[in-house]
């Protein structure tokens, strides 16, 4: 038995209190927030993030770190304080920054909101709603330098053929894909490329190609995805004016943005009955969430609001694996 189970996705909020009345209204049973919680992981980001989170009405909030999100990779923030060129005073530090410890003690302080943290690994949840959640999370970008998490490598070998909400560089982390190619997950949600806003129903190759060495060449776009099988649920260049765009699509364009401004978020439904459902195995939903914009014409983007099914949750309740929300 599967049970509709409506996501709120966003990513990439750096330290903003949007507004997000709208999206409120939408009853979802999970927030993802996909990184990038803060810009310069100062203390007081963390706090606006956090009361961004509590005014969302969801019973279940997962939370992943970004690469701005330093203070929460304590080995790396450590790193780059003894690096730094002039000497810092330990209260200037402590004043912006918050003690050692204090942003994820934040985070412990608001589970009683449904606010959970969710390290690098898998993760199980039993929804109010009936439904088995089944996570993988990882906070880790391609190494950048100077950022907070940087590795991506170990991922593919952790990942596992579960439903499967994950944070990626959208830019393009080969080992990162061929995971997801091998998983096939659901959902995969991620943020971190403000300009790579969008959302795209995936149908894998099926068989996949046959590659020899994953090494010399690892799975990508062009090998396993087929594209004429896939749908665009929406992307920035449709709501962006183009360089050659004349002044009839550019103001379609920018109709499409304010109706989005107007309704407050994105949908997207692939349950049974609807005109896309999502064949698990075969498809996987595609979605970055980036809420900060790049463009002056649309400083905020939409957030997402994804249906679709999970299976029930039969017997799995008091499983020490899994948590309930």
């Amino acid at each position: 038995m599967s049970i509709k189970t409506r996501f709120l996705v966003i990513s990439d909020t750096h330290g903003q209190l949007f507004d997000l009345k709208e999206a409120q209204q939408a009853n979802a049973d999970v927030v993802i927030h996909c990184g990038d919680l803060t810009e310069e992981s100062k203390i007081d980001e963390f706090r606006t993030t956090l009361d961004l989170l509590r005014q969302l009405p969801a019973p279940l909030k997962l939370v992943i770190s970004g690469n701005h999100d330093l203070t929460l990779d304590e080995p790396a923030f450590k790193k780059r304080l003894s690096e730094a060129t002039q000497i810092l005073e330990p209260e200037l530090v402590t004043r912006n920054f918050g003690s050692p410890g204090e942003p994820r003690q934040l985070f412990e302080q608001a589970k009683d909101a449904g606010i959970v943290l969710l390290d690098e690994g898998n993760h199980g949840f039993v929804l109010g709603n009936g439904a088995l959640l089944r996570v993988y999370t990882s906070p880790f970008t391609q190494s950048l330098g100077g950022w907070a998490f940087q590795s991506s490598l170990h991922m593919a070998r952790r990942m596992e053929s579960w439903t499967t909400p994950i944070r990626s560089k959208g830019a393009g982390c080969p080992q990162l894909f061929g995971a997801i190619a091998r998983a096939k997950p659901l959902l995969h949600c991620f943020g971190h490329i403000h300009e790579g806003w969008g959302s795209k129903l995936v149908s894998w190759r099926d068989p996949p190609p046959i590659i020899e060495s994953e090494q010399q060449q690892p799975p990508s776009h062009f090998t396993h995805i087929d594209n004429s099988q896939s749908v665009v649920i929406d992307k920035l260049s449709n709501l962006t004016k183009g360089k050659f765009d004349d002044a009839d699509m550019a103001k379609l364009k920018l109709e499409r943005a304010q109706a989005y401004a107007r309704k407050g978020y994105c949908s997207t439904s692939h349950c049974s009955g609807d005109p896309h459902p999502l064949r698990p195995g075969s498809q996987t939903l595609f979605v970055n969430a980036a809420i900060e914009g790049r463009d002056d014409s649309l400083p905020t983007q939409p957030p997402w609001i994804v249906d679709i099914e999970l299976p029930k949750a039969a017997g799995l309740s008091h499983d020490p694996e899994f948590t309930t929300g």
